[in-house]
């Protein structure tokens, strides 16, 4: 693996040499960066100790946070399918009035 294909990014204090294309780079680097705030935000509430189960508790915040937006936007998606269907009735029975009208 060559150098231009790692990051080095810092999570909690530990630095990791991670392989990534470079067109992820920034990705990663965000992610590290999201991670690495979330584990300090746990290890300064006092109440988690160890950087094992500080890791399991951030990966637990997040994937809550993920598949609690992923539901949000399930329920929104269902929403605006709802309101399209509501939209093509709408319009088919207009579009039928008037061919109504027209003695068609």
């Amino acid at each position: 693996m060559t150098q231009a294909n790692t990051v080095t990014v810092h999570i909690l204090d530990k630095e990791y040499c991670i392989a990534c294309p470079p067109d992820e780079r920034s990705n990663l680097e965000s992610a590290a960066r999201y991670l690495d705030g979330k584990m300090r935000e746990i290890r300064s509430g006092g109440k988690v100790i160890g950087a094992d189960r500080i890791a399991v508790m951030a990966a637990l915040n997040i994937t809550h946070d993920l598949l609690h937006k992923q539901q949000r936007l399930d329920q929104e998606a269902d929403h605006t399918r709802e309101r399209v269907r509501d939209l093509l009735t709408r319009v088919d029975s207009a579009l039928a009035t008037d061919q109504d009208g027209l003695g068609i």
